[in-house]
């Protein structure tokens, strides 16, 4: 039997003798299936055509691959005296990868923003074994749990020690950001996925329900996501692309942010 991924968003399916008739996760308006439509490839042979790319990324270390596959996102490994956290998820994991990682100290935990990163996540957590954790919320969008996913519930998760797991909903019900207490000399850092979206200035935020289908929140998600962080320091605030990276005054750009999306909400002049 052959594990298949979505050539689209890069969800890996359970292994079967034919590819699924369609993939939930592109169906669902906040993702999209391309004009040429479905497609899949093996597990096996994305790993033949593609390799890691491993580099600093602000602070932290981003583990992306080469050539684009997907969505394109990179994850990041936040090390800590308590362990390391992968950071959302990329397909490929290989031997090369995975020894890494190892010389960095391994894995403690993987947490995952939401469903459109969940990708090969039981490749992953089989590998460093080491659990999975996803907000309950999105538990529909599961394809693949092998034996290490994690269901949490309620608002907020401490995952290891100044690590804070933090429901922001928005994108996805279960949408979440990992903050990082002493991250950036201390002033704090969200990585965010993109529940919140950093522009390609690296200078705003931006909060969507689909990105690639132009579906904007509307005001009481936007307002949900701001109590969500009511009262959490930081000063850096990491998307879900390498060099979207809000490096300094996080906490001013998240706020003015907010303001700018209701304020365009309301907005009914002819402009």
């Amino acid at each position: 039997m052959t594990s298949f991924l979505c050539t689209a968003c890069g969800t890996q399916y359970p292994p079967s003798d034919a590819p699924p008739p369609a993939c939930p996760i592109c169906q669902d308006e906040r993702q999209f299936v391309p004009p040429t439509g479905q497609g899949w490839t093996s597990f096996e042979a994305m790993q033949a055509g593609h390799r890691a790319v491993v580099s600093h990324d602000g602070e932290f270390l981003g583990i992306g691959m080469t050539p684009h596959f997907a969505i394109g996102q990179r994850a990041l490994l936040v090390r800590t005296p308590a362990g390391n956290i992968l950071w959302d998820m990329i397909p490929l994991i290989d031997p090369a990868l995975v020894s890494v990682i190892e010389g960095l100290g391994g894995l403690a935990a993987i947490a995952i923003s939401h469903p459109h990163y969940y990708s090969t996540m039981a490749e992953w957590a089989a590998a460093f074994d080491v659990p999975v954790h996803i907000h309950a919320k999105d538990r529909q969008w599961v394809m693949n749990p092998g034996e290490h996913v994690r269901l949490w519930e309620g608002d907020r998760r401490e995952l290891l020690p100044g690590a804070t797991l933090i429901r922001c909903g928005g994108h996805f019900a279960g949408g979440t950001v990992l903050h990082l207490a002493d991250a950036h000399r201390g002033e704090g850092a969200i990585l965010s996925g993109d529940i919140l979206q950093v522009t390609p200035g690296c200078d705003r935020l931006g909060f969507m329900r689909s990105y690639p289908n132009f579906i904007p929140l509307g005001v009481p998600a936007v307002r949900r996501i701001e109590a969500a962080l009511d009262g959490v320091p930081f000063e850096a605030v990491y998307g879900a692309f390498w060099g979207r990276v809000v490096a300094a005054e996080g906490r001013e750009i998240f706020e003015r942010s907010v303001a700018r999306h209701v304020a365009w909400l309301a907005e009914d002049e002819d402009i």
